[in-house]
């Protein structure tokens, strides 16, 4: 990087990189930091170019973990963004875009290195790594003293909370938000759960514990707002295809935080749209927000992050904040509802959703009592019907929404109300005048199907199940086909029933010879508890 480079090619040369990365100590007042910091890059434009990219930092991060507990270099480059951020938000009022783009470089710069550190060394390594001393004269002794890595970890969360997010800060917010990932992605490299690391008390326990409730409120509207990358005259990079720099070097990192989050992402299959994201910012936010709800509660202390979403209210609540509660926020819940029925094709929004719906009572209860449920039931319901495209963990969650749901019997009667004029995504056959009751129930039955024929898996067979059981007492007017589809269903677990049946008779030892055909007989008493329940209704009314 440094002043001239603009090419991935150029990084191994370019004297400015090769005095960072060297045995001399720089101070942190040098000239030195301003040309270094004031980089134009060609941005990348594929997962490809990124790649290349992350190549070629490599071998200089691997010099610099060399070298740099003789200069303390690193430590200076850290000081030296921190001095930025100070004065950012002054920066962003004047609108001193210079002044954001250098802050921005130093925060980029950092990022890199500590993606290489990360996979490279442990965490007490990496806080030497941070505390290593300045040799260059006039250096401070106090400056010393404090813990660089905490007080880093602080500077980005009050950058995030603080800085308004506008064209000129999107970058530096967005690097903010993703340098805090990969500061997570620790956990990448350990199958046992970190609570006792240093990153994980800082955030949890450290100075950062004050912002929790501004942080989280901060992330969800960065979800909410749905803000696409600025133009490219408002920033410094070049114009991008794929989401370019910005995207492509933050999607590694989240992406592997997400399938370790997402238990491996069985399925395997990426989720739509994600390759061409053109909403970074949000995306990371949400990302960041999961991963800090599913931090795992200390020993004597529970999540206060988890806390802050367990138990926001709507900006329409007028009543006093609970004394019990001291991370709990307002938030409009009409634009998060918005914006979650918006985005269900990502699994993490449905993640989101469905994090909502099962812990925040208040959520839970606003969703319930809107009359467009049709809006978030469809794109759920669309997930379902395309479960040969998505990953299993998002398939189980859209499924364990529609089970919450279903919970209801206000819902359950509702959506009997709800008449659709057409279902474009339902491919089988054209659909009109159907109500969100009908749909929703052709929707799991065609799920269980898909399941008996495929995956076979008891527990989506009774999820699924459970679903139609809970509708069941409160089924009217069902449309024709949907009826239908009852009946076939029953028709065809009757005869798998009989088919088992018949060969455990043959059997000298008694043994059936299909033990995969036991969810079957689960369901074909399921079917009958569903359809029973139907009709005890229908004769009572």
């Amino acid at each position: 990087m440094g002043a001239n480079t603009s090419q991935v090619s150029d990084l191994s040369d370019n004297p400015s990189l090769k005095a960072l990365v060297g045995t001399d100590s720089i101070s942190e007042n040098d000239p030195f930091w301003n040309q270094l910091i004031s980089f134009t890059f060609i941005s990348p434009t594929s997962s490809g170019d990124s790649k290349l990219l992350e190549e070629a930092v490599i071998p200089l991060a691997k010099i610099f973990i060399e070298n740099n507990p003789r200069s303390g270099n690193f430590g200076a480059l850290v000081r030296v963004f921190l001095g930025r951020t100070k004065e950012l938000k002054i920066s962003t009022e004047c609108q001193d875009q210079l002044f954001i783009w250098q802050a921005h470089n130093a925060l980029f710069m950092i990022r890199c290195l500590l993606k290489v550190f990360i996979r490279e060394m442990s965490e007490e390594e990496l806080h030497l790594q941070f505390s290593y001393q300045e040799r260059a004269l006039g250096s401070c002794g106090e400056a010393g003293r404090e813990d660089l890595l905490e007080e880093l970890l602080s500077n980005l969360i009050h950058l995030i909370v603080e800085v308004p997010l506008l064209d000129i800060t999107y970058s530096i917010l967005f690097e903010a938000v993703t340098t805090l990932l990969v500061f997570f992605s620790y956990q990448l490299f350990h199958k046992d759960i970190l609570r006792d690391g240093l990153i994980y008390q800082h955030i949890m326990k450290g100075r950062c514990l004050s912002l929790t409730s501004r942080m989280v409120k901060t992330l969800l509207y960065n979800f909410i707002r749905q803000e696409k990358c600025p133009p490219p005259a408002t920033h410094i990079f070049e114009p991008k295809a794929e989401g370019g720099l910005l995207y492509g070097l933050a999607s590694g990192v989240a992406s592997g935080l997400w399938s370790v989050f997402t238990l491996g992402g069985a399925g395997g299959k990426v989720g739509v749209d994600q390759e061409h994201n053109p909403l970074p910012l949000s995306n990371q936010s949400l990302l960041l927000l999961l991963v800090l709800a599913n931090l795992t509660d200390g020993p004597d202390w529970p999540n206060p992050y988890r806390q802050a979403i367990i138990c926001f209210r709507n900006t329409q609540d007028t009543s006093s904040l609970s004394v019990e509660q001291p991370h709990t926020f307002q938030i409009n819940f009409n634009s998060l509802y918005t914006a979650l029925c918006e985005q269900q094709r990502s699994d993490q929004a449905t993640l989101l959703l469905y994090t909502l719906l099962h812990q925040n009572a208040n959520m839970r209860t606003y969703m319930l009592s809107r009359t467009d449920m049709d809006n978030l039931v469809l794109p759920i319901l669309e997930i379902l019907y395309h479960v040969e495209d998505r990953n299993s963990h998002h398939v189980y969650m859209a499924l364990i929404i529609l089970l919450i749901l279903t919970e209801d019997d206000a819902f359950n009667r509702s959506v009997h109300e709800v008449v659709l004029k057409s279902v474009p995504w339902y491919s089988e056959r054209t659909l009109t005048e159907i109500s969100l009751g009908s749909l929703l129930i052709l929707v799991v039955i065609r799920t269980i199907q898909f399941n008996m024929t495929r995956t076979r898996d008891k527990y989506l067979h009774t999820n699924c199940l459970a679903a139609l059981a809970n509708m069941s007492a409160q089924f009217r007017c069902l449309h024709q086909y949907a009826a239908q589809r009852i009946i076939s269903l029953f028709a065809l677990l009757s005869k798998k029933h009989n088919k088992v049946l018949e060969q455990a008779t043959q059997s000298l030892r008694g043994r059936q010879g299909d033990n995969a055909a036991v969810p079957d007989y689960i369901a074909l008493e399921a079917v009958c508890i569903v359809s029973g329940s139907y009709l005890s209704y229908a004769i009572s009314t």
